[in-house]
């Protein structure tokens, strides 16, 4: 029987990674259903190659389209938000890869939970915002939540066959990103385009400029207490430009393990599949001829600010990695579009965190609500 899998985001950059390996092991994995936000020609072009049984624009103004393009074959098609939430409780799915961008990826992941849907995650936003709702839902319905990001899933596999043994620490690494050596007077006047540059990645805007601020980084120290359970002190980001380890988990004896690998998002999103397994792929081999220099460096939470707020969320913990995510979708959109400099991006979140209300316990609805008052508030300071 092959794995019936829906793809939350096909038309990203994880997504089309993901169609890839389903490419790769047609006898092991379908694609039951397809979403995108906006990206409708894409979305065609995948539906006509893959035939999903389903496939989901958030977009309303784009279902017209749709819907005529894919008219000729035997494929339902949705539209909207609500569509999005109910498609992941079909009941031939078993994995639900959540690959869209940000906060949007909070309800449909909720709904796939409920429904008993083995979770591929790749929506970091969700753990940062709602973790320890998500991980009580997890629980209350035992469902698997597996780790799509290259960092989590390097720990994931680090730590198979170690049931039972104390972590000491898990050390995500980081590439630095573009900006790794730059001086505070060269980051005050950085560009979209440079930002949009990474050197070893290759992923959709807003997680590229994520990655140039190290707000990326900063999220994924969140969702790694979550994942593993460990406190904020026991997470450690160290900078390894060369992207080979992807990272590492030290236990209690003093031992560290690391997982290795070259960049590539494949490998993390078909272990995520095919868990326990492992599956042969003909992704590119780590050839240590050519890898003869790894390095390593302190992270520099002067130049790059967000790092230091991301944990100072994780520390406040209640709805304030919610405050923190929110002001910064806002203020990475308003980069994209020239309206803030590269240096004011924490400038904003800062603030934002500061005035927003404090929630110590939040439920969903409180998530909810922070959410657009951290919106709104981030938005003000932009006029």
């Amino acid at each position: 029987m092959k794995k019936q899998i829906a793809i939350l985001g096909s038309t990203g950059s994880i997504g089309t990674q993901a169609l890839q390996v389903i490419e790769e092991h047609p006898d092991l994995y379908e694609a039951y259903a397809l979403t995108a936000n906006n990206k409708v020609d894409l979305l065609i072009e995948q539906a006509r190659k893959f035939m999903p049984e389903a496939v989901v624009i958030v977009n309303e103004a784009k279902y017209p389209q749709l819907k005529e393009a894919l008219s000729d074959l035997p494929i339902k098609v949705y539209a909207g938000e609500e569509a999005l939430c109910q498609i992941v409780e079909s009941a031939p799915i078993q994995v639900v890869l959540t690959a869209m961008v940000g906060y949007a990826g909070l309800r449909p992941t909720m709904n796939a939970i409920r429904a008993g849907k083995a979770i591929a995650l790749a929506n970091k936003e969700t753990l940062v915002v709602a973790g320890e709702l998500i991980n009580s839902m997890a629980n209350q319905y035992h469902t698997p939540v597996l780790p799509v990001d290259s960092e989590h899933s390097a720990v994931f596999q680090c730590l198979a066959g170690e049931m039972g043994n104390p972590i000491e620490k898990v050390i995500l690494t980081a590439s630095g990103g573009p900006f790794r050596t730059y001086t505070m007077e060269q980051l005050r006047t950085v560009t979209k385009e440079q930002a949009l540059h990474h050197p070893n990645w290759s992923m959709g805007a807003k997680i590229t400029i994520d990655s140039a601020s190290m707000m990326n980084k900063g999220f994924e120290v969140i969702e790694a207490k979550w994942l593993f359970g460990v406190r904020p002190d026991q997470i450690e980001v160290v900078v390894h430009p060369q992207s080979v380890i992807h990272s590492m988990v030290q236990f209690e004896d003093s031992a560290v393990k690391a997982q290795l690998g070259m960049p590539d998002m494949r490998l993390p999103i078909q272990y995520a599949f095919s868990y326990p397994d492992r599956v042969k792929s003909s992704f590119e081999r780590l050839d240590f001829s050519k890898c003869t220099d790894l390095t390593f460096e302190q992270p520099d939470t002067k130049r790059f600010r967000n790092l230091a707020l991301a944990y100072e969320a994780l520390h406040q913990a209640g709805n304030m990695p919610c405050i923190v995510n929110a002001a910064n979708e806002v203020v990475v959109a308003a980069f994209l579009k020239d309206q803030i400099s590269f240096l004011g991006m924490s400038d904003v979140i800062e603030k934002t965190m500061q005035k927003v209300s404090y929630i110590q316990t939040p439920t969903y609805e409180d998530y909810v609500a922070t959410d657009a008052e951290a919106r709104r508030i981030a938005a003000e300071q932009l006029l």
